[in-house]
């Protein structure tokens, strides 16, 4: 096996970031062919990455970035194995660039990232994948707000809202991070599904267990408060004040949501 210069094995690590020892095997393989070597390490980074692709990204960043006249606002999600990973310098400035990509030319266009990321996965020995990306113009008089929870920043929110102060937006988005909506409002909740639901609590033991005529009236009430109260978003108890429905803060500054996007890591 060709003996391989301490100096050409440096010049690979800086070109390629890879392991002294996958630097100095990759020349050893390539017989000192720098360019050979260089494509060896990339496309064993990339056949890694695709071994480790089906393995759960509980960790990583959310992170969002927002015109200044809050017109357009962007978030994506960068999800990693490990919390040391989600840290990694490189890591960061990868999840930038994708970051970056959304908001120039919008969802989709983390692609063309694609063979960055997987060499960083490679690189890393990680799975790492764009998990969410989202991108909201403004429209009619409206803003864009956002919200990640710090201090890992795993989950985030984009949202779209006409009236009512900055304060209240930022708040808002706090909320949904915190409580997890799954749609603005009732007429947002596709009639199968609530049709699916008032069946399910009209066939438990609670409700078949009283009087045959106050059932419809029991199911109802159950539908209002576990699901509705639960999954709606103005349905849902103001986590900042107990008193009030997200819908009675929003009344109050003649606000309106039009849109919001949740993201989070998690291993679920």
């Amino acid at each position: 096996m060709a003996e391989i210069a301490a100096a050409l094995v440096k010049e690979l690590r800086d070109l390629t970031g890879a392991p002294m020892m996958d630097s100095k095997r990759a020349l050893q393989e390539a017989n000192g062919d720098m360019e050979a070597a260089v494509r060896l390490l990339r496309e064993k980074g990339m056949a890694g990455a695709a071994k480790r692709a089906d393995r759960a990204t509980p960790e990583g960043k959310v992170g969002y970035r927002l015109a200044e006249d809050g017109q357009r606002g962007t978030m994506v999600a960068v999800g990693c194995e490990t919390d040391p990973v989600s840290n990694n310098d490189e890591f960061l400035v990868f999840a930038k660039k994708v970051l970056e990509a959304v908001e120039a030319n919008g969802p989709g266009s983390e692609s063309e990232l694609e063979e960055e990321r997987s060499q960083l996965a490679g690189k890393l020995g990680e799975n790492i994948v764009v998990t969410g990306a989202a991108r909201f113009e403004a429209v009619d008089g409206a803003k864009v707000a956002a919200y990640a929870h710090p201090p890992r920043n795993k989950i985030g929110v984009l949202l779209q809202i006409r009236g009512g102060s900055d304060d209240l937006a930022r708040k808002l988005a706090m909320h949904i991070a915190a409580m997890k909506p799954s749609w603005i409002g009732r007429d947002d909740v596709p009639e199968d599904t609530v049709a699916q639901e008032r069946e399910i609590y009209a066939s438990t033991d609670e409700v078949q267990s009283k009087p045959e005529q106050a059932r419809g009236k029991i199911v109802e009430g159950m539908l209002n408060k576990r699901f509705f109260g639960a999954n709606v978003l103005l349905d849902q108890e103001w986590i900042h004040d107990s008193g009030k429905k997200v819908g009675d803060a929003l009344g109050e500054e003649g606000a309106e949501v039009l849109e919001f996007e949740r993201f989070e890591l998690s291993a679920e």
